[in-house]
This record gives structure tokens, C-alpha cells and sequence, in this order.
């Protein structure tokens, strides 16, 4: 089950409520997590004492973002073993909760794999249950950590392709504190330049149909003092055409063996606007996110949302007396049928590099990110 109770604040500044934070109350462990689907207007947490809570909180973007999914998928196995719930069969509804994020399954493999090893060796559930707790721990002290290095590493990428700083920046979707154990994938790069004063604008996709961009890119910029311009996804192609962008930064929700990059819907046309002209497209995401057992970008199962939310506009879920909370203003005829992919995929050839913790690869190909994998676990090793 899942609780709710707000908390608000009304000076601005950088995110003081984390994204996700484990918690244990008198009644037991609960998974703790800023509610995505109630920004900007309110900052409110929701708790999730089992699994299945979880599980619909993924699933309704409660909680969102390739490096948090992966986060909440380690804390969910965890919240299962230490309440005493079948671990295997939580990890099963876990991992399947968004098919097309792959750091989801990753974080429900690595606790999962914690909790069977001191199963197996002491024995003891609440041995286990510890293991997995500390596997969900380190991944988020991890992640916070791959943040850091990929903001380190995007600034330098920008600094040498576009020398000079007054970096014009367009993302897409969020991929800040909202969606990480840090700062962020591509939106923790825009920070570093904007730390750096090096930021002349920051441009933010409104993201359609779910609004990602408006909501949450645009309430942690403000957050931050950024320069930022909020436009709508298809106003996109009269900035380029101004030679208002210098670079494209956005995050990935898969990236498959060969390089092509699974991200929310909107991201692949940006690429092709940006190779028409010659601007750099930049993905930013953690290694884990890339998938060695998927080859292509046609081996990328592309998660399909409800139509309504194409057909409907819905509000930030703030109660108001005599409405249903989620409830959407109808746009469409009645019974109109839509087309609802909640992901894109873009070739490799269209992007200019991948950023990671572990360094940048560019151009993108299957042998260079083999290689930064094969690094990556030697470091982990």
C-alpha cells in the first residue's frame, strides 16, 4: 500500500527533497519517494511499504528516470525482503514495470542477486534482506557519484567542440535531480556549464503529451537560477533554423551494443534536425544504461502508454474539491484512438557522442562502447 502526506516549500533553490530515500518509521521500512506527478505545483512524497505500491508508482511516473528506475528497483527488492514478501516474485513485477528502461531490471537484478548469495550462505532472511538493503545503498551512492563524472566530462566535451562558453543548450524530457541519486545525466552537464558561466540559454522541451519538460525541467532550472526558455516540441525546428542552438543534451533510457539510443518520444527528430544543421547531439547517460544483449535499435522494446494521454490534458494532480484527482480535459472527439509511444529510438550515426562516468565516446560505434563497458567492469572489479 501507499501513503501520501505533503511537504512544501516556499523559497526556491536547488531540490532540498530527494528524489527517493529509504525510511524506518515504528511500523516498519517504507521506500520514500518525491511524488513526480504532483510538479510543479506541489512537493509531495509518497510512501510505498511493498512492492506492488512501488510498481504502480513506476508505472503511473511517480517516479521516473532511467538511473532513478534502476534506484527504485534495488530499494524495491529491498522494502520486499525486509516486509517479509516473496523477493523473486517482487523482482519479477519490478523489473517488468517499464520494459523499455533498462537500468530498472539492472538495480532489481543487483539486489535480487545480493539477497540470494546471503540466502544461500547464512541462510538468514534478515541477513538477506540487510545484503539487498546495502546493494540498493551502494548503487545509489554510485549513481550519485556517475553524476558528478558525467557533468566533469560533458562540460569538457562542450568546452572542445564549442570553445568560448555562451553554450545555447536545447534538452529534452528531465534528466536532472529528479531522475538520478545526484545532479543528473544531461541536465547535470547544462548545470556544470551554467556553474561554469558558460551558460547563455537554456532551451526545455515542453516534452509532450506527459510534459516532462514544462513540470520537471523547467521547476529544477528555476530551481537552479538557470537562463531558461520553456518551448513547445514543435517549435524546435524554428530554433535551429535561427541558429539559436548550439547543442542538443539529452538522457537515454536504453542505449543498445551498436549505439542507438532509446529516449522519450521527441528525441530522435531532434537528432535529425541537429545533423541537418550541424549541431552537436549529445546523449549522457550511465553505462549502465547501455545493453550489451541488445544489438540494435530494432531490438528496442518500445513501451506503449495509455492513449488518453494524448487525447487528454491533464494537470499537475493537485486535489480540487469536486474533481477527480488525475482526471483529464478531453481534447479529442470521444473515442478517438492515439498514438502513445513512450520512447524513440535514434540511430548512432545521427549522435555525436555518448557521455558517460567513464568517459565520452564519439563517434558512436559498437567497438568503442564494448570497450568503455569492458572498462567500466575492470574499475568495478
Amino acid at each position: 500500500m501507499a501513503d501520501q502526506y505533503a511537504q512544501f516549500r516556499e523559497d526556491d533553490g536547488p531540490l532540498e527533497i530527494p528524489a527517493i530515500r529509504w525510511d524506518e518509521p515504528p511500523e516498519g521500512p517504507v521506500l520514500v519517494l518525491l511524488d513526480q506527478t504532483r510538479l510543479p505545483a506541489e512537493e509531495v512524497e509518497l510512501v510505498c511499504t511493498d512492492a506492488p505500491a512501488l510498481v504502480e508508482a513506476i508505472r503511473t511516473l511517480a517516479v521516473r528516470g532511467a538511473p532513478l528506475l534502476g534506484i527504485a528497483g534495488a530499494y524495491g527488492v529491498a522494502l520486499a525482503a525486509a516486509r517479509g514478501f516473496d523477493v523473486d516474485d517482487a523482482a519479477q513485477a519490478l523489473a517488468g514495470a517499464r520494459p523499455t528502461a533498462v537500468n530498472l531490471a539492472v538495480g532489481v537484478r543487483r539486489a535480487q542477486t545480493a539477497y540470494r548469495a546471503a540466502l544461500s550462505g547464512a541462510g538468514d532472511q534478515g541477513q538477506a534482506a540487510e545484503a539487498a538493503l546495502e546493494a540498493a545503498r551502494a548503487l545509489h551512492r554510485e549513481d550519485a557519484a556517475a553524476s558528478a563524472r558525467m557533468a566533469e566530462h560533458g562540460l569538457a566535451l562542450l568546452d572542445e567542440l564549442l570553445p568560448g562558453g555562451g553554450h545555447r543548450i536545447l534538452t529534452h524530457c528531465n534528466t536532472g535531480a529528479l531522475v538520478s541519486g545526484g545532479e543528473g545525466t544531461a541536465f547535470a552537464v547544462a548545470l556544470a556549464v551554467h556553474r561554469a558561466g558558460q551558460l547563455r540559454r537554456l532551451w526545455v522541451d515542453e516534452t509532450r503529451p506527459l510534459l516532462q519538460g514544462a513540470r520537471l525541467t523547467a521547476y529544477e532550472a528555476a530551481r537552479n537560477g538557470m537562463a531558461y526558455t520553456l518551448l513547445t516540441d514543435n517549435a524546435a525546428g524554428s530554433l535551429f533554423a535561427a541558429g539559436e542552438v548550439d547543442a542538443v543534451l539529452i538522457g537515454a533510457d536504453r542505449i543498445a551494443a551498436d549505439g542507438s539510443v532509446a529516449n522519450k518520444v521527441g528525441s530522435y527528430p531532434l537528432a535529425v534536425l541537429a545533423r541537418y544543421h550541424h549541431v552537436p547531439f549529445i546523449v549522457v547517460a550511465p553505462v549502465t544504461t547501455v545493453d550489451p544483449d541488445t544489438p540494435d535499435g530494432a531490438s528496442i522494446e518500445v513501451e506503449q502508454r495509455p492513449g488518453h494521454e494524448v487525447t487528454e490534458v491533464t494537470a499537475p494532480q493537485v486535489p480540487v474539491a469536486g474533481v477527480e484527482a488525475g482526471g483529464g480535459i478531453p481534447v479529442a472527439p470521444l473515442g478517438t484512438q492515439a498514438y502513445n509511444p513512450a520512447f524513440d529510438v535514434t540511430p548512432p550515426e545521427l549522435v555525436t557522442a555518448i557521455v558517460t562516468e567513464e568517459g565520452a565516446v564519439s563517434p558512436v560505434t559498437a567497438e568503442a562502447l564494448a570497450e568503455l563497458c569492458d572498462r567500466s567492469r575492470q574499475v568495478t572489479i
